[in-house]
């Protein structure tokens, strides 16, 4: 990860649930190698910590929303503090 490392949570709405988003954000994080975790919500959003450089964050953004069934309506952002000691990115349960 080249660039100063950050953290955003994202909550996406539109149709983001029973699409494949978690395993493509898990699979994009992994391959980009950024940090944090994934989970569907009760009201049918999905929510991501991400963990990286803005390039490595874009790239996984990007990668989620190139998915087949993935059709992003909405997008919130908030910048969080870094987490120093997270390694790796999870797919949480749902809620």
């Amino acid at each position: 990860m080249a660039g100063k490392i950050i953290r955003r949570r994202f909550s996406f709405s539109g149709a983001v649930q029973g699409v494949g988003f978690r395993w493509r954000a898990r699979h994009a994080a992994e391959s980009y190698g950024a940090t944090g975790w994934v989970r569907n919500e009760r009201d049918g959003s999905v929510t991501m910590e991400l963990q990286g450089s803005e390039e490595t964050i874009e790239r996984v953004l990007d990668a989620v929303e190139r998915g087949a069934y993935i059709h992003i309506d909405g997008m919130d952002v908030h910048s969080l503090p870094v987490e120093t000691d997270e390694r790796g990115f999870y797919a949480r349960g749902d809620w």
